[in-house]
């Protein structure tokens, strides 16, 4: 069975995971901590602890029992008591955090109750706190405060060196596949990269490092951005290793949907740029891999990727390069 170590956090990561886990792979997914917005912030900032938002997204997206769980773990509470708007999920983990004494071991047990289809890891037992390096000069402090602000961010670091687990390193090393997912660049993706173990970690494994690029632009932090310019970006924080296969959609998007997104959310659908993408030495790998979801609480369609072609094009590129080069092949024959 194959090793894929996953970084990300967010939506995008929950998707990649649900995908993933169709497939017979070991999963290993790395998860950054350092929200500090919303319920998540609340009790981050309370009980000086990791943030519980991402872990719960992960673990949500690896239960054996997903639709239940999810359920479960997304119920927020309203009142107008202390309560309000914290998920359960997220007092889950931190009841746990607290009996164990650590969120790796708060997770192992939460593991084996969820029954879930893969490892979890934070990036850092550490509390840190993310740093955004804006285009005017300005740094700002805090996730939230980066994603919230107006200005356009153009780098990101830590305010703390963030000590990495062993058990981490050596999910790396004895990889065989390294996934970057989707997810917002910035602030979900690269945070697990801002460490130099890791990269060295990377360098010395033998895995695949595989980028698996967004559906559309994020305001503030990717706008205009097409996929080899991601690329780039990842390159810039990775080691001496590179992306080397990259996934991207070219589906067609609902027009009514992405006018939508441009309208309401200033984001534009992500340009696949295929020549200046091989020239950054990365094989490119698409399919139309658009999904319309109903969100259940506002009753809107959104765009997410399609989670079951997504695991299949992964599970194929880990085991069979050459079948892959065969179906792109024949593809842009057609």
């Amino acid at each position: 069975m194959n090793k894929v170590v996953a970084f990300g956090g967010g939506t995008g990561m929950s998707y990649l995971l649900k995908g993933l886990k169709q497939y017979p792979f070991d999963i290993t997914a790395v998860v950054s901590v350092c929200d500090d917005g919303g319920s998540t912030g609340k009790l981050r900032e309370e009980f000086d602890v990791l943030a519980p938002g991402d872990l719960r997204k992960v673990i949500e997206s690896l239960s054996d029992n997903e639709g239940e769980i999810n359920k479960l773990l997304n119920f927020r509470f309203e009142s107008h008591g202390e309560l309000n708007n914290h998920s359960l999920g997220n007092l889950m983990i931190l009841a746990e955090m607290m009996l164990q004494g650590s969120a790796q071991k708060a997770i192992e047990v939460l593991s084996e109750i969820l029954k879930l289809k893969g490892r979890v890891l934070p990036f850092t037992e550490d509390k840190v706190t993310l740093l955004g390096y804006m285009e005017d000069g300005s740094i700002i402090e805090g996730e939230h405060h980066i994603t919230e602000s107006p200005k356009k961010i153009v780098g990101v670091g830590y305010k703390e060196i963030p000590t990495i687990n062993d058990d981490l390193i050596y999910e790396i090393k004895n990889a065989d596949l390294i996934v970057l997912s989707m997810g917002s660049l910035f602030t979900s993706v690269i945070p697990n990269l801002l460490s130099t173990e890791i990269r060295d970690a990377i360098d010395e494994s033998h895995a695949k490092i595989v980028y698996c690029c967004n559906l559309f632009t994020q305001p503030g932090e990717t706008d205009n951005f097409t996929v080899s310019d991601h690329i780039k970006t990842l390159n810039y924080y990775l080691g001496d290793r590179k992306v080397e296969y990259v996934i991207a959609n070219d589906g067609e998007l609902d027009p009514e949907l992405a006018k939508k997104y441009a309208h309401e959310e200033q984001k534009d659908p992500i340009i696949v740029d295929e020549e200046n993408i091989r020239a950054l030495g990365a094989e490119l790998f698409t399919d139309d891999l658009v999904y319309i979801k109903e969100e259940s609480k506002s009753k809107k369609d959104v765009l997410r990727h399609n989670y079951i072609k997504l695991g299949y094009l992964l599970y194929t590129l880990s085991l069979n390069y050459e079948h892959m080069l065969r179906v792109r092949n024949n593809k842009d024959q057609k």
